[in-house]
Order: structure tokens, then C-alpha cells, then sequence
């Protein structure tokens, strides 16, 4: 077997709209929208007359992406929207920003918080993690430039 690439995260949202506005203020682009429902779509999630709207967003490099999934049928069970750091389980995603102010400022408006604290990493990151709409918690990574003397 030869793994070729991570195409997408999905990740199944109540409300589509805000979640779409936090992964653009965030920086990454509408791909497309779509809406799912038929046999090969329950028969693909093992569900009964699931009906999906779905919507693709790419990060400006084109690698990778985050499938944002609403189903409006069937009725979905609840999750933890503020599950802690260390529940099993998918947690966070990163990606890395050129300035991690400026992103959190973007992201604020959006229902952006920070989980913990900014924190600066030895001397090779800035970094912290900001839980958006859903308990959506993604990891922001500033590089730090390193000057030689």
C-alpha cells in the first residue's frame, strides 16, 4: 500500500454557516457546497435517509482541506462541544499563520476564544489553541524567525 496524501478532515457541525465563516476568517477558501442524500450516501455512512449539506474549504496552498458536514436527517445524538484537551478523540487541527495576533483578531468575531494561553515555544513557535463554533478547537502555529548573528 502507498498513501498518497491527506485529502480532508470532515468534521459534522449544527450550524454550517458559522463554522464556514470561522475556518474563511481564518483564512482558508470555499471550495464548493453541496447537498447529499440517496442510496450511496447511506449506504457509504451505514445511516438511514441521511440528508447532508456539506461545505469544502481549501487552505491558500491547496493541500489538505476541512469538510464542514450538517446532516438534517437522521437526528443526530449530542456531542461535547467543550470537551477538554484531553478527551480521546480528534481534538484540534494546525495550521500555521504569519502572525498569530492578527489571526486571533480575525477570529474573535467569529466566536473565536483561546482554550488556555499564547505561548511561545523554545525558540521555534508561537502557538495556541482557539475553540471556535461547535467546540471546534484549532491549533495556531507562528514560526519564529531565527537570525544568525
Amino acid at each position: 500500500m502507498k498513501l498518497k496524501k491527506l485529502e480532508h478532515v470532515g468534521v459534522v457541525v449544527h450550524d454550517l454557516e458559522a463554522a464556514k465563516a470561522f475556518f474563511i476568517a481564518l483564512g482558508l477558501e470555499l471550495e464548493g457546497e453541496a447537498s447529499l442524500t440517496g442510496d450511496t450516501v447511506d449506504r457509504l455512512t451505514g445511516l438511514k435517509g441521511v440528508r447532508t449539506d456539506i461545505a469544502v474549504l481549501r487552505p491558500p496552498d491547496g493541500h489538505g482541506g476541512v469538510e464542514l458536514i450538517k446532516y438534517r436527517t437522521p437526528e443526530r445524538w449530542e456531542g461535547d462541544s467543550r470537551a477538554p484537551m484531553n478527551t480521546p478523540g480528534i481534538r484540534h487541527f494546525v495550521f500555521s499563520v504569519e502572525d498569530i495576533e492578527d489571526a486571533l483578531e480575525h477570529l474573535r468575531p467569529h466566536g473565536g476564544t483561546l482554550v488556555g494561553e499564547l505561548v511561545r515555544y523554545e525558540d521555534s513557535y508561537r502557538l495556541c489553541y482557539v475553540r471556535g463554533p461547535e467546540g471546534i478547537v484549532v491549533e495556531l502555529a507562528e514560526e519564529l524567525v531565527r537570525r544568525e548573528a
